[in-house]
């Protein structure tokens, strides 16, 4: 017979555990695991919230502009109930310009692409003119020759007023002398315009730019033969070679309900947003509004100015337009 230290060690699964044992030793992983879990979020509260040197709370702290950079500044927040109307229209400059030809010639040279930017007085185009150089010399001819005749009338009228003087010539001889004379000064007079006239065709060769802009068409191809005036097409009479515009002048062209009308006026306030970008947000104000409506649509026309415009308000695209209270936009 074999005594219990013979026998080896009992059973785990005959040992007596008390009850109570048992539920602190399974409470006691959860409350490690919420102790981990709250030390995490501690230390990302610190990695993500900081203070300043006085004190206050803030999560991230913006660059400084540098000295002299303007800063864009977004219009003021409009409450939902300030908001009398809204509408959408689409982005437009406020002048189109093109530029059309004086007169039928062939283009020489175009040194511009549609998206150039120009400055004013900058040339763009330059037509042939070298027909226009010929009557430039055939009129400086023309002003010699008659310089020369007023040169020989004066020194006629010299001789004649010298022998009239004298007896020795009639009134009458002197009177044509005069009339001679005055005769070459006016020759003088037409031939000064006919170079006049022909130093402008030729000027008007050159093409500049009127304004500073942004060229949206172009329009002709250098060699080709353009004409101050065509008739077909959507635009109607008119033959340009480009066409620009100050894209940081812009519009919003809105065809109004006749119903809406009396809630707009002149300088109204207006908040506009690019249906393309619409977390981007301008001021703006009514700056037109048609003296005319159109009776097929019930329709009448206003243009919203847009303050400080950017590369995202794009002509041609949509915008909707927020017209303020005019209460509201006092404030």
């Amino acid at each position: 017979m074999s005594t219990p230290s013979q026998q080896g060690p009992p059973a785990l699964s005959k040992l007596p555990i008390a009850p109570e044992k048992k539920s602190r030793r399974k409470i006691g992983p959860l409350v490690l695991l919420l102790l981990v879990l709250l030390t995490v979020a501690i230390a990302g509260g610190v990695y993500v919230f900081t203070t300043n040197d006085q004190g206050s709370l803030f999560i991230i702290k913006k660059p400084e502009p540098k000295p002299g950079q303007a800063v864009a500044q977004p219009p003021a927040p409009v409450k939902p109930g300030d908001v009398v109307l809204t509408v959408s229209g689409y982005v437009i400059p406020r002048e189109r310009i093109e530029l059309s030809p004086r007169f039928q010639a062939m283009v020489k040279w175009i040194g511009v692409r549609k998206g150039d930017h120009v400055k004013k007085d900058e040339v763009m185009v330059r037509l042939d003119d070298a027909e226009y150089r010929a009557k430039v010399l055939e009129a400086e001819g023309n002003l010699a020759r008659a310089q020369a005749d007023l040169a020989n009338a004066e020194a006629n009228l010299k001789r004649q007023q010298a022998l009239s003087s004298k007896n020795i010539e009639s009134e009458r001889s002197l009177d044509d002398a005069r009339r001679a004379r005055d005769m070459a000064l006016a020759q003088i007079t037409v031939a000064k315009g006919q170079l006049a006239y022909a130093q402008n065709y030729v000027e008007w060769c050159v093409i500049r730019a009127p304004i500073n802009g942004t060229i949206l068409e172009k329009l002709v191809e250098a060699d080709e033969l353009v004409t101050p005036m065509t008739f077909g097409g959507t635009r109607g009479p008119s033959t340009a070679l480009v066409s620009m515009a100050d894209l940081t002048d812009l519009q919003v062209e809105i065809d109004l309900n006749e119903a809406d009308l009396a809630k707009i006026h002149l300088k109204q306030r207006c908040r506009i947003s690019p249906e393309a970008y619409p977390d981007k947000r301008y001021g703006g104000y009514v700056a037109e509004i048609a003296p005319e409506a159109n009776r097929q649509k019930g329709t009448l026309q206003i243009k919203v100015q847009v303050e400080k415009p950017d590369t995202f308000m794009t002509p041609e695209l949509s915008a909707k337009v927020d017209f303020i209270r005019g209460d509201a936009a006092a404030k």
